[in-house]
């Protein structure tokens, strides 16, 4: 595994985007389940709940789900709107961070027996000025979701049948 890599991108105002990438010795199909289950997320990550408010087709986490990830009662909503298991997701930010036109796309490549996890977000910020603040703000914490999915689906043991 190694840590995540930012490119952050964008003008002096508006529109801006980032990237993280981080691998894992797991395979995709240990780390999918992991990222694309909303309600496995409080294994592995630092949230508290995390949880559908509305289930998406295919049921329970395709397209249209809302997601709810929080940690002691603040936290975002998400939209899911895109779904390719067991390699591509991509949501929305619906409530909870000071950004508009937010979108991020979470791609699982393999790489040999491992995964290649990159996490590719826009948006337009909110408030004149924020900007780089806020790449900065989702350039750490997509980094710690990053990380925190590919440590833990090392050491997850695939489940015996």
């Amino acid at each position: 595994m190694t840590g995540p890599t930012a490119a952050p991108v964008g003008g002096p105002t508006g529109r801006r985007s980032y990237r993280v990438e981080a691998r894992s010795s797991a395979p995709v199909d240990r780390v999918w389940p992991l990222l694309g289950e909303a309600r496995r997320w409080k294994e592995w990550s630092f949230l508290t709940r995390t949880d559908l408010v509305r289930r998406g087709s295919p049921e329970p986490d395709g397209v249209g789900a809302v997601r709810r990830f929080t940690r002691f009662g603040v936290g975002s909503r998400e939209e899911v709107v895109a779904w390719d298991p067991p390699h591509h997701f991509a949501y929305s930010i619906l409530k909870g961070f000071p950004v508009r036109h937010y979108r991020a796309d979470v791609t699982l490549v393999p790489e040999g027996s491992g995964t290649l996890i990159t996490w590719e977000g826009t948006f337009d910020e909110k408030i004149p000025g924020t900007g780089p603040l806020m790449v900065a703000v989702m350039h750490a914490l997509i980094g710690r979701f990053a990380n925190g999915v590919a440590r833990y689906a090392e050491q997850v043991r695939r489940p015996t049948s």
